[in-house]
């Protein structure tokens, strides 16, 4: 049995299928986490939702930012705006299961049979693998619960931009989604920047990778995740973070991860995007 992770699909069904079939996926015997944004950007997030849906426990995916949008404007009974590619799922016969489905994915999976943590963006370097753990299911609670609506009115905002334990509310609730979905980097003191999106070596001084802060308490932990596609290569961050989005649908390619040996698999993917057309 292989254990994969899969970085940000973004409605790029094709590749994904190409992908499975390059892997020889059985998934009578494998299994899947894809590492959040399933849909949204790529032309066909209706059929990469009904694919992921179709095999039951034998994948798992955590949420996404692009995964939460689409989940907000449908609660809000909406269409998509312009630049979203969703509309298919909400116009579709099997819209409310597949919705369902979605706002039960976690914001964290923890992975007791290859001891990996995943997460769309990353962990704030104030908590431990545990309090994340904790956070995530709370917040997953909340997404998965009768108060989601509350919540997806609050969900957009950068603020709070720091962790503390006194939080409550939305802000609370804000600054743990904004973490596992949105986080690329932040300064010494674990403040959240969500404005610079490029390479590291781009960045403003005082602003780390949040992989790289100096003091992050998870820092001994494997942990994978997608989101960051600038990045600009697949590499193990002193040997225990790891970032699977390579961009498949700006052009780039949709990237597998076997957890159990390391070795990583891809296929080539045409852009569904310009770069710069959304995060």
């Amino acid at each position: 049995m292989t254990t994969y992770a899969i970085g940000d699909v973004q409605g790029c069904y094709d590749p994904l299928r190409r992908l499975l079939e390059r892997l020889r996926f059985d998934p009578a015997q494998d299994r899947l986490i894809f590492l959040g944004d399933l849909v949204n950007r790529g032309p066909q997030s209706l059929e990469v939702l009904r694919l992921v849906r179709s095999l039951g426990d034998r994948a798992i995916s955590v949420l996404g930012n692009h995964d939460l949008h689409l989940l907000a404007v449908a609660a809000r009974g909406e269409k998509a705006s312009r630049k979203d590619t969703f509309q298919d799922v909400l116009e579709a016969p099997d819209r409310e299961e597949l919705l369902a489905w979605l706002s039960r994915c976690p914001l964290a999976y923890d992975d007791p049979q290859t001891g990996v943590l995943a997460v769309h963006a990353g962990v704030a370097p104030q908590w431990t693998r545990l309090e994340a753990l904790a956070l995530a299911a709370e917040g997953s609670a909340c997404i998965a619960g009768p108060d989601a609506g509350g919540f997806y009115a609050h969900m957009y905002g950068d603020d709070p931009d720091q962790w503390r334990d006194s939080l409550k509310g939305w802000k609370r609730l804000r600054f743990i989604v904004n973490c596992f979905t949105r986080i690329r980097y932040c300064d010494a003191e674990g403040r959240i920047d969500t404005r610079h999106k490029g390479a590291p070596g781009s960045q403003p001084a005082q602003l780390h990778p949040w992989f790289e802060v100096p003091g992050r308490r998870t820092a001994t932990d494997r942990i994978v995740f997608g989101h960051w596609s600038t990045l600009g290569k697949l590499s193990w961050s002193d040997g225990k973070a790891l970032g699977l989005d390579t961009g498949c649908v700006w052009g780039g390619r949709l990237t597998a991860m076997d957890l159990q040996t390391g070795e990583p698999s891809g296929c080539e993917c045409p852009a569904a995007q310009k770069p710069g057309a959304g995060s």
